[in-house]
């Protein structure tokens, strides 16, 4: 099973966006990764420096969005969607994506079920529940 560090799920994203500059060949997950990177400039500054990426702290308290918990959830949804992992993922998010007629936005609300989902297994110490997660995504339809 993958399970990368904290660094390396940093210097991932961060060697994403230097070969997407770069223009550098990118492998398929790579591919994906470079996608949402795109669709968040607002988070170029943060990656374009690899040692200070690697050195910042993105405490909850602190207010401030963590870009690579944000892309690596992009992608996880990606992966679950193309899988249809938890079963019924896949079409409630295609419904969400036409009705807000926008993947990423879809994206979004989809990623708002899933911190949920995580969240309350974290709490109640219970195993995820990916038929509760698909209802919230149905939820916001």
């Amino acid at each position: 099973m993958f399970n990368p560090s904290q660094s390396d799920v940093r210097r991932f994203f961060c060697d994403v966006f230097r070969k997407q500059r770069a223009q550098e060949i990118l492998t398929p997950l790579e591919t994906m990764a470079s996608d949402w990177i795109r669709h968040h400039p607002e988070y170029h500054d943060v990656l374009a420096n690899v040692e200070s990426a690697l050195a910042r702290d993105y405490a909850v308290d602190s207010g401030q969005t963590n870009p690579f918990l944000h892309l690596s959830m992009h992608l996880s949804i990606d992966e679950q969607i193309s899988i249809d992992q938890p079963p019924g993922i896949r079409a409630a998010a295609t419904a969400l994506t036409l009705k807000l007629d926008s993947a990423h936005e879809a994206q979004h609300q989809i990623m708002e079920c899933l911190g949920e989902m995580i969240w309350n297994a974290q709490r109640s110490g219970l195993p995820l529940d990916g038929d509760a997660y698909v209802e919230a995504v149905k939820r916001r339809l």
